[in-house]
């Protein structure tokens, strides 16, 4: 019997992928190899825009010498489309290892976002299209209505009440330039055979590179093991308001969302 996360059939046909499925570690936990092809799910069909712009990055990267960061190669299906039924596909980059380390992670999306704002220096109009649970978190954690709102309507107990009190630590503070940034580099960042950090699944999000680091460490904590003590330097000006945001972002995605677990940052 198929194990329910692994890509259906259907995807499989139209990505021509070949070979024994085998679950991959990193993101999610629920990108799948069949073959030569990386599949992961959870995309939106208005991402069709990113994987253009994600192929041309990825082959620079792969030109530069000496290799300081790499991007997967997006793969389409053989009807043209990027996403199939939310799943897209990335060729698969054998020898890698997962990095844990939040040194490294922090300094790979230094590296990542420099070049993804020369690579795109307006923002996509699709980037307002996505309706995937991550697209519409997102927008909520920019307007503390909307993101009261739509926590009042969820059946977590103390939900609410932990984002009325992280949206009333949010003030006017200048997070600098939006671009298009990465929005889950924690868990998908891979080392390669040589180590250089090698970024896969790429999140597009339009908002400061600030806030996708401090979704960075605050997922490096919940997820990856890095020490609570990450999170002390975002605690106090432009880097609590993005770390209030990042939380808002995760605690609003998560479906379920541990409340608790997030509570117990003392971040709000």
């Amino acid at each position: 019997m198929p194990h329910p996360s692994q890509p259906p059939d259907r995807v499989l046909d139209l990505f021509v992928a070949e070979g024994v499925l085998e679950p991959l570690p990193g993101g999610r936990g629920t990108t799948w190899r069949a073959g030569d092809l990386a599949l992961s799910p959870g995309h939106d069909a208005s991402e069709a825009w990113l994987a253009p712009v994600q192929a041309r990055l990825a082959v620079r990267l792969d030109e530069q010498s000496p290799r300081s960061i790499r991007l997967a190669l997006p793969v389409p299906a053989r009807d043209g489309r990027l996403v199939v039924d939310g799943w897209s596909a990335t060729r698969f980059e054998p020898g890698t290892t997962s990095c844990r380390d939040l040194a490294t992670l922090r300094a790979t999306a230094h590296l990542l976002h420099a070049h993804l704002a020369s690579a795109v220096p307006e923002r996509p109009d699709d980037l307002a299209a996505r309706t995937d649970q991550w697209g519409v978190a997102d927008r909520q954690a920019y307007d503390g209505g909307s993101a009261v709102t739509a926590a009042a309507e969820r059946p977590e107990p103390g939900i609410a009440d932990l984002v009325r009190r992280l949206v009333a630590g949010l003030d006017g503070t200048d997070l600098g330039r939006e671009q298009l940034v990465h929005a889950d580099l924690a868990g998908n960042v891979l080392l390669d055979a040589r180590g250089v950090p090698f970024v896969i699944d790429l999140s597009p999000a339009w908002r400061t590179p600030l806030w996708a680091e401090a979704v960075c460490v605050l997922d490096a904590v919940l997820r990856l093991g890095a020490p609570t003590a990450a999170l002390d330097a975002w605690r106090t000006g432009a880097e609590r308001q993005a770390m209030l945001r990042a939380v808002l972002f995760r605690v609003l995605s998560d479906t379920p969302c541990d409340v608790a677990r997030y509570a117990a940052l003392d971040l709000a």
